[in-house]
């Protein structure tokens, strides 16, 4: 199993790009999914996460308002619509996913960015010109 993380590129300050996240060998509805991105020098934060289609998603106060995390089910697919862009998003961006049984769908939205995940995408850069 494993997760297929795309989507990244340089892209203008104030400019969009979207990030997917593609679940290969196990279906994601069965999944909490997480993205988190690490930019040089700095360590991993967490920037959304999504625990099933019916629930509230959670954002970093960083990206709220600016980006949006959602799922399409018929493509195994989560994806992380990033709009008004700026530099300091400039960061590898990886998605994650841990069995739904594992938490709680509330617990989880609580605690996305500090629990641990069964499965890592290799992820994708992103680059912010400004």
């Amino acid at each position: 199993v494993q997760l297929q993380a795309s989507g990244g590129g340089l892209a203008q300050s104030g400019g969009s790009l979207r990030l997917s996240c593609a679940a290969l060998g196990f279906s994601l509805n069965d999944f909490r999914i997480g993205w988190f991105r690490q930019a040089p020098g700095k360590e991993r934060e967490g920037v959304s996460c999504t625990s099933d289609s019916a629930s509230r998603p959670h954002y970093a106060d960083s990206v709220k308002g600016r980006f949006t995390i959602s799922r399409d089910s018929a493509e195994n697919t989560v994806y992380l619509q990033m709009d008004s862009l700026k530099p300091e998003d400039t960061a590898v961006y990886y998605c994650a996913a841990v069995r739904s049984r594992t938490y709680s769908g509330s617990y989880y939205l609580s605690s996305c960015f500090k629990v641990g995940y069964d499965v890592w995408g290799q992820g994708t850069q992103v680059t912010v010109s400004s």
